[in-house]
């Protein structure tokens, strides 16, 4: 008994700790990432993005219910978030974009955190190796590609808390009545907050949930047929898989009672689904990296070279060091070579194939000695993760979806990273060390280097949001309600016209259809939606036109707006001419604004 009791304290004794070069380290960090995000949106907005969100928002806001009274594609938590936000200080953008701001502040902390947490008991000269690696996130934060409110960040920070309630989980259960109680809520608090990225976003949420329950129950499996073991060792994960449905079972409740489950179902999986769900080689495709088939050789032989005898010769671990920073060497040329934005991007987004498998191997080689051992719950956050990063990539592919989820890639270069600094001589357990390891602390910075350098080019080139036009002078509204909107172009001029026209000319009590839906129309004016469908995009519009037509005509729907001049490159409004020409039976045409044609119910 004394000596499982001197062993817990021991494992509490290696918790790390906070001093005052952490505060420093914090602020830096907060502050850098937080910034970022303030720079972005003082120039840039997608209003095809931040409208969605806006708008759903302002609708939740003012007590519409998703899923009952509106179709959402989407989960709620971020709308919800957003409508909490305007309930409270009311419709004004730019208090979105602080939002955004310390979320990618906090975001880049929790990854440090867990990158500390991972390095620290594997590696020397952890804490500024976590602060290398950590670096980076200032320009590959959440919220650092995609400057504003949006669902795939916010669910990737839920996912960065989760791992770090799993981070802090003790290995097992103490002997004290007192310690196991104080110690099992923790494990199902952690639990509790393994379904929040479900409800944040499905495509992420959904892989993450599944991959959980599994690995929970290979965990007990594997334990169950290790001798020796008694019930007592899986209390922990009995009380981590309550929380998970508890968590489950409440927001199954408040959906039933609220918006209805049925409903909840049939927008954000069937339709959701079939509207955005790639194909199997799609997924697949990702990994069709040609630079593969020189890059995984390259970072085996020098493993091998680590491993060896060799690996104690100097020349050896340099050979070693060279070999596996050569993918990285080849992103940095490919940056320097290229003064094309598309291709500098793609050089830097190569790197993900190259990054996942190396992982996935690690991650399998580690869980299946780590289930054979009995190990903890920690054990199983890479596995996790590395599911999670796959099931966001289900969304758009790989050069689409990357935006927010670098911050889990960190955390698998900081696995790999130890392990590198686990296999190198002169990590031994000595006094006095016969040699210095350095191949891990340098890739750890070369890693950074590189991912600084070519993420700094990639964000400053918004060639993640080329999809719109980002090109002119950059215009600010006047609007009490778009305060710290930045949008280049004639964009806001031209909206802010609309809005002039709508106050003067549109009843508030009159229903209004806006096509495409880019601009944030309801959040500006605060009129009540009339019409379920705000956004026209094959991704979030059920309607077919000539269904359009009938729900306009069974509304109260006065007025057909449509922009012909739009922000984002390409129209995405379903069968186009085909809306536009059965709702011209129904409407004719009433005034020709600057980039907006009105029409008024016949």
């Amino acid at each position: 008994m004394r000596t499982q009791e001197s062993t817990e304290v021991n494992r509490e004794s290696q918790r790390i700790g906070w001093g005052l070069r952490d505060s420093v380290a914090a602020a830096v960090l907060f502050a850098a990432s937080a910034a970022q995000v303030l720079w972005q949106n003082a120039h840039l907005t997608v209003l095809w993005d931040a409208s969605y969100t806006l708008e759903t928002s302002a609708r939740i806001a003012l007590g519409q219910m998703p899923y009952r009274d509106f179709p959402l594609a989407h989960a709620p938590l971020t709308f919800l978030i957003q409508a909490a936000i305007i309930r409270l200080t009311g419709r004004v953008f730019i208090h979105s974009v602080i939002y955004a701001a310390i979320m990618n502040g906090l975001g880049t902390l929790l990854a440090w955190r867990i990158v500390l947490g991972t390095l620290h008991e594997r590696m020397r000269g952890s804490w500024a190796a976590s602060i290398v690696l950590a670096a980076p996130l200032a320009v590959l934060g959440i919220y650092s590609i995609l400057p504003f409110p949006s669902y795939d960040c916010d669910c990737v920070f839920s996912i960065l808390l989760l791992t770090m309630l799993l981070r802090c989980l003790p290995e097992d259960f103490s002997e004290t009545q007192s310690s196991r109680m104080r110690i099992g809520l923790r494990f199902f608090i952690a639990g509790a907050a393994i379904p929040l990225p479900l409800f944040f976003k499905q495509n992420i949420g959904v892989p993450l949930l599944a991959a959980t329950f599994v690995l929970i129950f290979a965990m007990w499996v594997a334990r169950r047929l290790r001798s020796g073991r008694n019930a007592r060792d899986h209390r922990d994960l009995f009380a981590l898989a309550s929380g998970a449905v508890a968590t489950l079972a409440v927001a199954s409740l408040l959906l039933h009672f609220t918006c209805g489950i049925g409903n909840y179902v049939h927008w954000t999986i069937r339709f959701a689904a079939q509207r955005r769900l790639p194909g199997f080689a799609d997924i697949l495709g990702v990994y069709a990296e040609p630079s593969l088939l020189w890059w995984l050789p390259c970072v085996a032989a020098a493993l091998l070279l680590l491993r060896c005898r060799l690996g104690r010769l100097l020349w050896a671990r340099l050979l070693a060091l060279g070999l596996l920073a050569a993918p990285l060497g080849w992103t940095l040329t490919g940056l320097l070579l290229s003064s094309d934005a598309e291709d500098r991007a793609g050089n830097l987004l190569a790197l993900w194939p190259v990054l996942l498998v190396l992982s996935a191997a690690l991650t399998l080689s580690n869980l299946w000695r780590d289930l054979g051992n009995g190990a903890g719950v920690k054990a199983l956050i890479p596995a996790i993760l590395l599911v999670t990063i796959n099931g966001t990539l289900l969304s758009q592919q790989l050069w689409g979806s990357t935006y927010a989820i670098w911050p889990l890639l960190m955390i698998l270069a900081a696995e790999m990273i130890a392990f590198v600094a686990s296999i190198e001589p002169g990590n031994e357990a000595e006094e006095v060390p016969s040699r210095q390891p350095f191949t891990a602390p340098a890739l750890a910075a070369a890693i950074s280097l590189t991912l600084a350098i070519c993420g700094g080019f990639y964000m400053a080139s918004e060639e993640r949001l080329s999809y719109a036009k980002l090109e002119g002078p950059v215009e600010r509204s006047s609007e009490p309600a778009l305060k710290g909107m930045a949008v280049a172009g004639r964009f806001l001029p031209e909206f802010e016209e609309l809005l002039h026209f709508a106050a003067s000319e549109i009843p508030e009590s009159d229903g209004v259809i806006l096509i495409p839906g880019e601009d944030p129309f309801y959040f500006a004016t605060g009129r009540v939606p009339q019409f379920p469908v705000l956004l026209f995009d094959k991704a979030t519009d059920p309607l077919s036109p000539a269904e359009l037509v009938e729900e306009a005509r069974k509304g109260n729907i006065r007025w057909l707006i449509v922009k012909r001049d739009l922000q984002i490159n390409e129209d995405p409004t379903p069968d186009r001419a085909v809306t536009i020409d059965a709702l011209e039976h129904a409407f004719t045409p009433y005034r020709r604004l600057n980039g907006y044609d009105i029409y008024r119910r016949r």
